[in-house]
């Protein structure tokens, strides 16, 4: 059958027959398709003459029924941000209702009872669903650093005559049924530059040249394709180049013909944004946001008037956010997972107070030394150090070194053995995930004796003077100039240190290093000083790594970093007693 014979098929079902052009208005094809669709149907023995179903045509309703249904609810949404910081995308609401409560609600009207929700990003607030819908949960714990591919992967081999549902799909009609015949990926009517499908004329999905019709998501895979999907998800969940994948590259990038479900993009919206919320609902409560109301008042302006938000690429500790308002942009940081034991604002507060009015830092027009939300001016066209270009290097190591000759200083001081200990201790007794972590900041603590002998006199220290931090960009007078950003760990220490901060963050090899340390040093760098450095190589790459350990317990993931920041401890340990 093809999908006009399918679908008339089904409406016969629901609806019974009383005419050609009832059927025509019902399933949006023309009378003729309608017509020829009905002498195949008898033709094949589905329905009679009187175009009533027979038993041949209950048999296939019968094998493709609607089984189960699985709700993707894991990721951060972090397009959704300010309301990300406070609730799941899930579980936004619309019109007074939870966007997963009323997907749910749809299923189970359908006659879905088995509903799966795979779940991760703040996964204790999915837990009431399963006492008030009977809903399993399923966590995914490597949400962090995987995409939901890799969810999907989870539930494999639930997937069989199943409904795939995205959480952040609001739609108007109920888009599910207890009748399904073939396997369907729902399109959009609405065209987009960037999607990589469009309809053909058989109403199959098929390869995009050009504009094609956005992706909504929700999909029924039953039958072969069922099959095929699950194969591939076997096979991308091996290969790392996926990690990143939407589960629809095990349908569309795997050479698999399925027909589209076309709807009207009125009816149905995926919600990525705060302002598409706004859009669909201006009374929904999370729009009341803590963070833009934070906003609002800084700028002494309704909450209205914050415009146009876009997130920033997710830091290592927050998350952060641009905004408009009066034709001026904005940065406001929310405070990343676990950042509360990592961070003393009060602290950070008081450097951003020595650093006021000296062009050092970005321009605060608030900050909250108790929960760390901060509001910045945006500096237009800047960009960050580029770590592998001298001129970026020599520009920002001067700046660098100027900064440090300032000797500015605050009450109080980063002890980088201390909190390598202190990090160490929020990993709640758990032990740490190398073997030979013990034998390994033991080698590391040595090194402290020569460290204590050879360091400068502290001064104020940014301690994460690593290339992202580095803001260079034209000032009113077109002139370049640079800012150093980000200074919640800054702190009274040897300003040496930054050096190597910078280095391990780079990823740079002990060649690149020494090229750093003789661009910071422009008149020579003494022996005794270098290998202070390459001491604080290994220190520091034991200090973030026993950072992403903590990070690790609570979802937050770093991949090849925190790898790399314990073979700095390790490697540069040898490098630094082979010379001592």
């Amino acid at each position: 059958m093809n999908a006009c014979e399918y679908d008339i098929l089904i409406i016969l079902k629901q609806k019974g027959y009383s005419n050609q052009r009832s059927l025509a208005d019902d399933s949006s094809y023309s009378v003729g398709a309608v017509n020829n669709a009905l002498k195949n149907l008898q033709a094949d023995g589905l329905i009679d003459k009187d175009f009533n179903l027979t038993d041949k045509a209950y048999g296939e309703f019968s094998a493709t029924a609607p089984k189960n249904a699985v709700i993707l609810a894991a990721g951060y949404g972090m397009r959704m941000v300010p309301i990300n910081a406070e609730s799941p995308k899930a579980l936004l609401e619309v019109r007074g209702e939870p966007l997963i409560e009323r997907q749910i609600k749809q299923l189970q009207k359908a006659g879905v009872k088995k509903i799966q929700v795979v779940v991760g990003f703040m996964k204790e607030q999915f837990d009431y669903l399963i006492d008030e819908y009977g809903v399993e949960l399923v966590v995914n714990t490597e949400y962090s650093s995987k995409n939901n591919l890799h969810s999907l992967w989870l539930v494999t081999e639930s997937i069989n005559n199943t409904y795939i549902v995205p959480c952040d799909i609001w739609c108007e009609k109920n888009p599910f049924s207890p009748d399904e015949l073939y396997s369907w990926y729902m399109l959009s009517d609405q065209k987009k530059p960037s999607s990589r499908v469009r309809i053909n004329r058989k109403g199959e999905i098929a390869p995009a040249e050009q504009d094609g019709n956005k992706m909504i998501g929700i999909a029924y895979l039953c039958g072969d394709e069922a099959v095929r999907v699950k194969e591939n998800l076997k096979k991308l969940e091996k290969d790392v180049a996926y990690n990143d994948a939407f589960w629809e590259e095990a349908l569309f990038g795997a050479d698999i013909t399925i027909k589209a479900r076309a709807v009207k993009g009125v009816e149905v919206i995926e919600i990525n944004t705060y302002e598409q919320l706004r859009e669909l609902d201006g009374e929904s409560k999370q729009l009341h946001s803590k963070t833009i109301n934070i906003a609002a008042s800084v700028l002494s302006v309704e909450p209205s008037q914050i415009k146009n938000i876009e997130v920033l690429k997710k830091g290592m500790t927050n998350r952060s956010f641009i905004f408009e308002c009066k034709g001026e942009r904005y940065i406001m940081r929310i405070p990343g997972e676990g950042t509360d034991m990592l961070i003393n604002r009060r602290e950070e507060a008081s450097v951003y107070g020595v650093l006021k009015d000296k062009d050092i830092c970005e321009d605060i027009l608030y900050i909250d030394a108790k929960s760390g939300y901060k509001v910045t001016r945006f500096f237009e066209n800047a960009r960050v150090c580029d770590a592998e270009n001298k001129s970026d290097l020599a520009k920002c190591m001067a700046f660098l070194r100027e900064f440090h000759q300032k000797r500015l200083t605050v009450d109080h001081t980063f002890d980088l053995f201390g909190k390598i200990d202190f990090y160490e201790s929020l990993w709640d007794g758990k032990p740490s995930a190398y073997r030979d972590y013990k034998k390994t900041k033991e080698k590391v603590f040595s090194l402290r004796e020569y460290i204590e002998k050879t360091k400068k006199p502290f001064c104020l220290t940014h301690i994460d003077a690593v290339p992202d931090n580095f803001l260079l960009y034209k000032d009113a007078n077109g002139k370049e100039s640079i800012r150093l950003i980000d200074w919640e760990y800054s702190a009274m220490q040897d300003p040496h240190l930054d050096i190597a901060m910078f280095s391990i963050y780079a990823m740079y090899n002990r060649e690149q290093i020494d090229t750093l340390i003789d661009i910071y040093f422009t008149e020579g760098c003494e022996p005794a000083v270098r290998k202070k450095i390459y001491a604080y190589v290994s220190v520091c790459g034991l200090l973030w790594s026993n950072w992403c350990e903590y990070k690790r317990q609570l979802g937050v993931e770093f991949g090849e970093y925190s790898l790399a920041q314990y073979r700095y401890a390790k490697d540069f340990y040898k490098i630094a007693s082979e010379i001592l």
